[in-house]
């Protein structure tokens, strides 16, 4: 017998079949965020219940990244006690695709203005924070390590390679390796590639020279070659990853904006959770500032990521008028396209401009020739083992990180990120109204009146302290950690003039052990060492240096 369905019902059974099978169609990728900064088992075995897949799982931030199929998902999920927000992940546009740039059409010979990196004459940005000065103080960023979140890098370029950390490089963009994927065969653009260049391009008497010419380079892809883009998650991971394999320096020449609505609002969140965790390790963020022209400070209801974030330097551009024309014109104009805001900018660094009306003049530098005003731009490395002219805030915010990655060498490779932004602020050149103003910040750096500073403070810690012929210290000491009072983290700075057995220890007042900070046999030379007291609670505490037949202890102030 043949069983009949009346219309009404079959059309219903229809629908049902219909929702149930769409409901686990598409996958879609979501940041789970739970009320504490723990992410336990319990909440991953019910969150996959609910039809969640893990993508990366970080527990002691609080969050994850999950895809599911399944359309009741999000209600699911939000149900769980633990569990404070679901939001979808979302895919911004990150680098402007039409971003004005200029190809060099050949390589000349070594030009006779003078480097043997025969390009060097171009970089104007390097004359204006005084990159050669500092050089000429020995700083060139040897032992910082920089991780530069971008679209990828040509691995090869002659440039690049010296300094380029292949087997830490990786990518969060799915199906795509750290390497930079050309749009079309011999085009020089390469964001990844142009941004690293001008940190720490090498100087290797070819091409250019990078602000810190012998910093290490780790390239974290979190940005789609092809199309600039990538989803927020992509971002959050390459943080969390730079982080955790002990950069110095993260660089994120990248920036979108975010309506500040209760799902922007949960993401803004989740954000600061990722960079205070970096900060936390000790890692410098540095980000651009943003290409709108807009004083950010009248949009309040708007935020510019990652710039906005939490403890994250913001940097602003710089450009010429006409450089090519005339060497001596002012190198630190406000850049018409940057973003500015007196709560938004930290620091001002030279990003190039295109507004020079040379009436079509051209003009040779370097062995370069081209029209007067492409010379305002940034030149820097590209694909193809090429170079070529940019301009934005993306090209500024590369400087500071190279001028952070000498002082950062200058201390011995590793430095608290709050005493890298107060040496930045002291040694910056305030250009704009006295003290920090909307355009420049705290003003435009300055690579060597940085090193300068830092030389002062690490070198012979602010005291005539006797150095050997090679620079290293004649006597043991142990500094004041900085800051004091400190929450969670701190830096203590110690030298030793001689190879050692060196260990470092924290202890309570009651002389108890809490932490054991060095304990290894260390060359002769200057130290810092990071800690975090996260897990103590708030008081004095006492560490103690031993070194051979030197013994000296300190005080330091957990303050919660």
């Amino acid at each position: 017998m043949k069983l009949k369905i009346p219309f009404p019902f079959k059309r219903a059974l229809l629908l049902l079949i219909f929702f149930s099978f769409t409901n686990y169609l598409f996958a879609e990728s979501y940041i789970v965020i739970a009320k504490k900064k723990v992410f336990n088992r319990n909440m991953i075995t019910k969150i996959k219940s609910y039809g969640g897949t893990f993508s990366k799982v970080y527990p002691k931030l609080g969050f994850a990244i999950v895809t599911s199929k399944n359309k009741l998902f999000v209600s699911k999920v939000k149900k769980i006690p633990t569990i404070r927000s679901v939001i979808k992940d979302t895919k911004v546009q990150w680098i402007d695709p039409k971003r004005k740039k200029f190809s060099v059409e050949s390589v000349p010979s070594p030009p006779y203005t003078g480097d043997d990196d025969f390009f060097f004459d171009a970089q104007w940005g390097h004359d204006a924070i005084d990159a050669p000065e500092a050089w000429n103080l020995g700083a060139t960023g040897s032992g910082v390590r920089v991780a530069v979140l971008d679209d990828g890098i040509d691995s090869d370029h002659p440039d690049i390679a010296p300094n380029l950390n292949t087997e830490l490089s990786t990518s969060f963009v799915p199906g795509q390796t750290f390497e930079y994927n050309e749009n079309y065969p011999g085009d020089p653009f390469s964001h990844g590639t142009h941004t690293s260049g001008t940190i720490l391009a090498a100087d290797n008497a070819y091409g250019t020279i990078g602000v810190a010419p012998n910093a290490e380079l780790v390239m974290v892809k979190v940005l789609d070659s092809y199309t600039g883009s990538g989803y927020w998650s992509w971002i959050l991971n390459g943080i969390i990853y730079a982080a955790d394999i002990d950069a110095d320096i993260i660089n994120m020449s990248i920036g979108g904006w975010a309506k500040k609505t209760y799902e922007n609002a949960e993401f803004l969140y989740v954000f600061g959770r990722t960079t205070y965790y970096a900060w936390s390790k000790g890692v410098t963020l540095i980000a651009s500032a943003g290409n709108a022209g807009l004083n950010t400070d009248e949009y309040p209801e708007w935020v510019h990521l990652p710039s906005m974030a939490p403890k994250v330097i913001a940097v602003s551009a710089t450009a010429p008028r006409g450089w090519a024309v005339d060497f001596s014109t002012n190198l630190d104009e406000p850049a018409s396209y940057s973003n500015y805001g007196l709560k938004h900018i930290d620091f001002a660094a030279p990003g190039g401009d295109y507004v020079y009306d040379d009436g079509g003049q051209i003009c040779s530098v370097a062995g370069l020739t081209h029209y007067c005003y492409v010379f305002d731009f940034v030149f820097s490395t590209g694909s193809h083992g090429s170079w070529y002219w940019s301009i934005g805030t993306s090209m500024a915010a590369p400087h500071v990180a190279g001028v952070a990655a000498l002082i950062i060498g200058e201390a011995g490779g590793s430095l608290h990120p709050q005493m890298v932004l107060n040496i930045l602020r002291r040694s910056s050149d305030d250009l704009g109204p006295v003290g920090r103003d909307e355009f420049y910040g705290s003003g435009r750096v300055n690579a060597f009146k940085a090193v300068k500073r830092a030389q002062r403070l690490f070198k012979n810690n602010g005291n005539a302290i006797a150095l050997n012929n090679d620079g290293t210290p004649k006597e043991y000491s142990l500094d004041q950690n900085f800051p004091n009072p400190f929450n969670p983290t701190t830096t203590i700075r110690y030298s030793i003039p001689e190879d050692n057995k060196v260990t470092i220890k924290v202890f309570d007042i009651l002389g108890k052990e809490v932490a054991s900070l060095v304990n290894q046999y260390q060359n002769a030379g200057y130290y810092t060492v990071n800690f975090d007291a996260g897990n103590l609670s708030s008081g004095i505490y006492i560490y103690r240096i031993h070194a051979g037949n030197f013994t000296q202890t300190k005080k330091l102030i957990v303050q919660k």
